[in-house]
């Protein structure tokens, strides 16, 4: 008797959302590891960030991008040029939005977007842990009135509520095909870009509210060890003297915190122990100049 096999399934989806609504933390609860950093801050997310998961059946490339806003700077349109060119390689869209926001202008722009693609959407109703249950039929409702939607899925990416079967649903969109990553392999991203983005997520962490926009961090250097720990050197770039002045805080404190935070983060991540060198630039203007943005890996001529 002949053991019967099972087609494996593979496919891209995409999570879409104003910002700050937990697209990365869903996407790290579904891969069950941290590829993207997460923060309280709008727009942490800059480039379209591909997470990984694989079982024995099937395997989905989960493109979190960034939120879509009304752009005020050559960054701004990246991001949002990132996102949206996201609605045509994929083979589902998750279009999240937070059960405790009411539904507002960025949403409306973002589903009349979605008006045209016959991608399947489904609506994912997050961070339902924040509203009584009795509200989530007319939070649904605002959103169906607007847009037809395959399924919807209320879920709390923090806490896991409903995920493990928005998985599956998620599964079954998936056509026949290859394994386009190995078994292990979680993000597409190289490893320098992960640091860099650790690096930058204990800033968001760390510092006031008028940093984080204003914070690019440029991974200098990852191939050397020094006594035996891997070597890391980075420059957290700022526009504003006055900003480095917080990032690096009185007598070096905060520079401190943000480096001992991003030591344990990044030896999480390549599973050795490190030296972590954190320089403070600033760099005026840094969102509106092309070249340091190409510098800072943002291909902006990429969906020109």
């Amino acid at each position: 008797m002949t053991e019967q096999t099972t087609e494996f399934h593979s496919g891209f989806v995409a999570i879409l959302g104003r910002p700050n609504v937990g697209k990365s933390t869903l996407m790290n609860r579904m891969i069950g590891e941290k590829v993207a950093i997460m923060s309280d801050k709008a727009q942490t997310t800059r480039n379209k960030i591909n997470g990984i998961y694989t079982d024995k059946d099937a395997q989905i490339v989960f493109v979190d991008t960034p939120g879509i806003h009304k752009p005020k700077n050559d960054l701004d349109e990246y991001m949002d040029d990132a996102a949206v060119s996201t609605l045509k390689e994929v083979d589902g869209i998750l279009f999240m939005v937070a059960a405790d926001d009411k539904i507002g202008p960025g949403d409306r722009f973002i589903m009349n977007l979605l008006q045209d693609v016959k991608t399947p959407v489904f609506l994912l109703i997050n961070k339902i842990d924040l509203i009584h249950p009795d509200n989530l039929p007319e939070i649904i409702q605002g959103y169906t009135d607007v847009l037809n939607f395959k399924n919807i899925f209320p879920v709390s990416a923090t806490m896991g509520n409903n995920v493990p079967e928005l998985l599956q649903e998620v599964k079954a969109l998936l056509p026949v095909g290859p394994k386009y990553y190995p078994d292990d392999q979680l993000t597409d991203h190289p490893e320098y870009f992960v640091v860099s983005e650790l690096i930058r997520e204990q800033v968001l962490h760390l510092t006031r509210d008028e940093i984080p926009h204003a914070v690019a961090v440029v991974l200098e250097s990852m191939n050397q060890r020094v006594n035996g720990k891997l070597q890391v050197e980075a420059t957290i770039f700022v526009e504003r003297d006055s900003q480095k002045g917080i990032v690096i805080g009185k007598g070096g404190s905060m520079l401190k915190k943000i480096g001992i935070n991003a030591r344990r983060e990044v030896e999480n991540l390549v599973g050795e122990k490190i030296n972590l060198k954190l320089w403070v630039k600033v760099q005026k203007n840094w969102r509106d100049d092309p070249l340091f943005l190409q510098r800072s890996g943002y291909n902006l001529k990429e969906f020109k």
